[in-house]
Order: C-alpha cells, then structure tokens, then sequence
C-alpha cells in the first residue's frame, strides 16, 4: 500500500513528522526572532491587513523563504536517498506541493478571520445608528471577493493536481500488486480488491492526509490568534476567571469530544471491515452463478445473503447510539462558545467584531483538535479497507492469512462450493 508508491514509507513518514516538529521549533525559537531584529515583523500597535496585501507582507514573506526553504530540504534529500523510485516525482514532490498549498489554504483563513472586525465593526455601527455609508460595506464585500476569488482559484488547480496523485497512487498500487497476481488470484475477492480497494485507499488515506496537516497548520497560525484575543475574555460561567482561557476551552472541547467519540465507536471499524467481506462473498457466489448451472443454488444464496443481512442490522445498531453521541455533541458544538462568552459579552467588552474574529479563531483552533471527531467516520472506513488490502498483501509475504480467507480457500480446494460465512 505504502512502499509501492512512497520511498522508505515508514522512514520517509518518521523523518517528515520529526522535521516538521524540527522546523516549526526552530521558526519561534530562532528564525522569527531573527526576522524582527531584522525588520520583517509587524509594527508594534499596527494591526494585520484584511485583504491581499496581507500575503505581501514582509513578515509573512519571510515566512514563505523560510517554509520553502525547508520543504526543498526535505525534498532533496529524500530524491537524493530514493533517487531510483520511479515515483518520486510525485510521491515526495507531489506530498510537498500539497502541503505548500494547504498552508496557503489556512492563510486565507486569517486573512478571512482579520475582514470579519472591521465588517462586523461596521454592521453594529450602522445597526445602531452610529455611522456608516453604503460604500463602507461594498468596499468590504469587494475585499473579500477578491480574497475569495483568488482561494476558488488555487482551490480549483489544487483539486486538478491532487487528483492525478491520487490516480498516481493507485497505478502504483495495481502495478505492484499485478507483478504479484500469480499469488494473490485465489483470495477471496483479489479482482475487487485490486480494481477498487486501491482507489479507494489512495483517495481516502490522501484526503484524511491533507485534513491532518490542515489541522497542523492551523494550529501553528491560529494559537498565537486565539491567545491574544483571550485577553478580552477575563471570567468564564461557574469557572470564574482564568488566563488565556478560549485556549484551554478549545482543548477541553476537543479532547472531550474527542474521548466520547472514540469510545462509542470503537466496535465500528470492524464491523464494516466484515461487512465488505460478507458482501463479496455473496457477490462472488452471484458471479459464479452466470456462468456454472450448479453455483448459486437457493440454499447457498439464502445462507450468504442472511450473513449480509445480519451483519447490516448489527452495524445499524451500533451506528445508532454512536450517531446519538456524535450529534449531541455536534449540536452542543454551536452553543458552547456563546455560553461560556455570555459573562464578557454582557459586561460589554467585546465588540460585534471582535466577537465575529473570537468565533472564528476558537472554531479553527477546535476544529484542529478535534481532528478524530470530524475524521472518524472516514477513518472507520479507511481502517476498513487497510485490513482488507494487509490480508491480501499477507499472501505476498508468506504471512498468515486472517481466518475467513483461509476458509475461503479450503472451500475453493474442496470444490468451489462456497459454505455460509457466519459473523462471530
């Protein structure tokens, strides 16, 4: 799945995780020092733009050659040690790319989270009758549709891209597991595993990839927002008063969520990973029925489709109480901010705009932590079809095979007569 595709996967992931850390350590310990003494940071008592000027600025220009900098790094290096991948091009270079991209994607974000002050500054004062013309707002809306704009454009371009990687992948995959088809044609379910059980793979495993370092970033670039607009929040409901409080409530939300999520979902990804095995089973003995008179006989079908059958009512089951979970907290989600600022809020220390910027930046920063929540329906999925292609890559290896492909097989050298598959 990984070493088709990917130079050294399991060193190649550890050394992007431990330089990742490296760098980003490095930036607020020494390289953003040295760019204020250097003159490329903000001006004290200036504010952060809120339209494109925002990506020119020296400060973040800095960021940029500095970024850059460390993705070539770690590009040449890897093309240096993997110089024969054929992959390499887009395993590594293509990773890069995303990542560099995704960053520009969270940049948008504070760009987007600056406009929301001065434009919701402006709606108060012209609801209260305190000032404010037409042109104010459209000069507002005009920035943030070029903001916009540029966003839907690099958007667009990154969907092209990412999607030949994703295709990339899996050629990968279908062409390692092809040279290897002579040992893998008698498991059960070889032709789907190869022909769907890839793409699917490569484009989930991509999607929760980018979500990840998404999250990461906006961490890195969110914090520092969410800490210095704690200073307008001095006292929390029955907490009372504590210091940089939004940043301790978006990790008590996340972690919280988090916890109850993981916890009644635990038996999901199994189930689904049996469901794909009951379903091919049946589909096969089906398969077999168009072309031999004496294969999917009433009996056999009946057996195999009350398999199905029985594993959906349990998965059902279980996707009940773990949505009556998920939905209550998605649902508490949109009024747990609001009720912990109701102190601040009557006390009038925040305006309409600063609360819109507060909302903004503790929904990035819960966001990102509440990365398994938002992802795990995906990852049941994905853990699902990670099984599927280990047991199949098992008889590459000359491991053992999980319990229901070794019966599999027994039936097929038996005489092909596919037998009830009960779940356990």
């Amino acid at each position: 799945m990984f070493h088709s595709f990917f130079p050294r996967p399991k060193y190649f992931f550890i050394s992007a995780a431990a330089w990742s850390f490296v760098a980003i350590l490095a930036w607020y310990f020494i390289f953003a020092g040295i760019g204020d003494r250097a003159g490329f940071g903000l001006p004290e008592g200036a504010s952060e733009p809120h339209d494109l000027t925002y990506f020119i600025m020296p400060s973040n220009l800095y960021f940029y050659a500095y970024f850059a900098i460390c993705l070539l790094i770690f590009g040449a290096a890897w093309s240096f040690i993997a110089k024969h991948n054929p992959w390499i091009g887009w395993s590594v270079w293509g990773s890069l790319l995303i990542i560099a991209v995704t960053y520009f994607g969270v940049q948008v974000s504070v760009v987007i989270n600056n406009w929301r002050r001065p434009f919701g500054d402006t709606l108060m004062n012209a609801l209260s009758g305190k000032g404010g013309t037409a042109w104010d707002f459209y000069s507002l809306m005009m920035i943030f549709a070029q903001v916009a704009f540029v966003s839907m454009t690099v958007s667009i371009l990154t969907d092209f891209f990412t999607s030949h990687y994703i295709f990339r992948w899996r050629t990968a995959m279908n062409d390692f597991y092809m040279s290897k088809w002579e040992q893998l044609r008698h498991i059960e379910g070889a032709s789907q595993r190869v022909q769907e059980d890839t793409m699917r793979f490569s484009s989930t495993l991509e999607g929760l990839g980018i979500s990840l370092i998404n999250s990461v970033m906006t961490l890195v670039v969110f914090l520092p927002i969410l800490f210095g607009l704690s200073g307008y929040v001095t006292e929390l409901p029955i907490i009372g008063a504590i210091p940089h409080a939004l940043f301790w409530l978006a990790i008590f939300w996340a972690v919280f969520g988090t916890v109850l999520l993981a916890t009644v979902g635990i038996k999901l990804p199994g189930l689904n990973f049996r469901n794909q095995r009951v379903e091919a089973a049946y589909r096969k003995e089906l398969v077999y029925g168009e072309d031999h008179a004496d294969r999917a006989q009433p009996p056999t079908v009946k057996e195999l489709y009350a398999n199905v059958r029985t594993n959906y009512f349990r998965m059902y089951w279980h996707y009940l109480y773990f949505n009556v979970a998920r939905y209550f907290y998605i649902q508490a989600d949109a009024l747990f901010l609001l009720f912990m600022l109701v102190p601040t809020i009557v006390a009038g220390k925040i305006t309409y705009g600063i609360y819109q910027q507060i909302a903004t930046a503790f929904g990035q920063v819960s966001n990102s932590f509440q990365y398994l929540v938002n992802s795990w329906t995906t990852i049941i999925e994905l853990l699902s079809i990670h099984k599927r292609l280990k047991a199949f890559e098992a008889a590459i290896d000359g491991g053992p095979l999980p319990e229901i492909d070794q019966n599999y097989l027994i039936r097929e050298a038996e005489g092909g007569e596919m037998a009830a598959n009960k779940p356990t």
